[in-house]
């Protein structure tokens, strides 16, 4: 059966549903068709391909260009996979104005189906704001990796009782203001838990337990390319990084040996044509 794309009233439908949906990162073409071929309903271009596609130490320098640049081929690539853009730091932490404009160009540009942003009540407004714009909009609050400084590194969030009850409010705030989906990530399974049941929409765990709706992971993570480290809440379902260097070895090995290119590699051409050349 060919892939259909699930829609936003689709995902809010699976709201406490025993089947979950699923939502993986891309920013390319190729991996974008591989995903293509899987069920899997959800792909984010996300501003984590500072880390594992730049090279940079945070997603903080991720600029509105290089979302753009990697959104329009993962949307060429997964064309029936529903696509959302992430806003990078700096895009809508300035104005209203600035936030709707951005998104607007994500969208229009890119050619994303919604935008995700981070913050709980402190980016309400602007949530609401480009709701009321017509932009589609997914939240993401617990650790949210652009102020990871603020929250004093890449650590688990919502550990202590008030800390919970920040996060049940934000996410409270972020339902109320119109997003149809929220990212909860690095929290405790039972405060997740929790803020799933106090909400109507959606909620996408990352590190998060198994009580949400969804369950969301970098690509680069889940298929084991990405082998600076192994966070916690990650399960490789493949070590392609390994795989990957022993195939290059290979490639490295059988050139010197003068095993490739073979005649299988080669081109021939007319005995004729070839005594003509001497």
């Amino acid at each position: 059966m060919a892939k259909v794309k699930m829609t936003i009233p689709q995902c809010k439908e699976m709201k406490g549903k025993t089947e979950k949906f699923t939502m993986i990162t891309a920013y390319d073409v190729l991996l974008a068709s591989v995903i293509e071929k899987t069920p899997i309903e959800m792909i984010l271009v996300g501003d984590s391909l500072g880390m594992t596609v730049l090279g940079y130490n945070s997603t903080v320098p991720v600029t509105m260009d290089d979302i753009i640049h990697h959104t329009k081929p993962v949307v060429k690539g997964a064309p029936n996979t529903f696509i959302v853009g992430d806003m990078p730091f700096g895009s809508y932490n300035a104005s209203v104005e600035d936030a709707i404009r951005n998104a607007n160009r994500i969208m229009k540009e890119g050619g994303a189906d919604a935008i995700k942003l981070e913050g709980g009540k402190n980016v309400a407004h602007i949530v609401e704001a480009m709701v009321n714009g017509g932009i589609p909009v997914m939240g993401h609050i617990g650790l949210t990796p652009q102020t990871a400084g603020q929250l004093g590194g890449f650590k688990v969030q919502g550990k202590d009782a008030e800390a919970a009850k920040q996060l049940i409010e934000d996410a409270k705030a972020l339902e109320k203001a119109g997003v149809f989906a929220i990212v909860v990530e690095c929290v405790p399974a039972p405060v997740a838990k929790l803020i799933t049941e106090e909400l109507s929409i959606p909620t996408m765990g990352i590190g998060a337990g198994p009580y949400c709706d969804a369950q969301v992971l970098v690509t680069q993570d889940l298929l084991g390319m990405f082998d600076r480290f192994v966070p916690k809440m990650v399960k490789q379902y493949a070590q392609l990084n390994k795989q990957m260097v022993d195939a290059l070895n290979s490639f490295y090995q059988e050139t010197q040996d003068g095993v490739f290119p073979g005649p299988e590699h080669s081109f021939g051409m007319k005995e004729e044509d070839l005594k003509r050349l001497y």
